[in-house]
């Protein structure tokens, strides 16, 4: 991951910040799954509160990522999909994703499975001496009803 733009890490995660990351996730009954082969970890999806204030309580970031081995064998699709489900069941009603940009992989998974574009911020992040752009895409789950809340 320190060698590409799809995560804005600079450096490696230690194990133990990847395990408090996965605490606060969970302790907030957000789901965090892994896709492992032979015992190796090749991906994770999770989703994350969008923003800390109330009126977005309905709403999360979510986040997917593949070792590069494990790309383009469909293991991306089930993983988001998968996640996506148990949002649905949970009662969000709205998913973000953000994807830095040029990602056409990325770009393809979330609209295969209807994100739609929602977004673009130009030059937000810096990695590798170069700025990066990040667009946003969104997937809303209608089904969701909430009464005054």
């Amino acid at each position: 991951m320190a060698q590409t733009t799809t995560t804005f890490e600079e450096e490696a995660v230690p194990a133990a910040e990847i395990a408090r990351r996965i605490a606060e996730v969970t302790s907030r009954r957000l789901p965090w799954l892994v896709c492992e082969e032979d015992g190796v970890v090749v991906g994770y999806a999770h989703a994350m509160p969008w923003k800390s204030r109330s009126a977005y309580r309905h709403s999360v970031e979510t986040t997917i990522y593949l070792h590069p081995d494990a790309t383009g064998r469909g293991i991306g699709t089930e993983l988001y999909r998968s996640l996506l489900d148990r949002l649905r069941r949970l009662g969000i009603h709205c998913a973000v994703g953000g994807i830095a940009l040029p990602n056409p992989a990325s770009v393809a998974l979330h609209e295969r499975l209807g994100f739609v574009r929602a977004g673009h911020f130009h030059e937000i992040g810096r990695k590798f001496g170069r700025w990066v752009d990040v667009g946003y895409w969104e997937r809303r789950f209608p089904e969701l009803r909430v009464a005054r809340g």
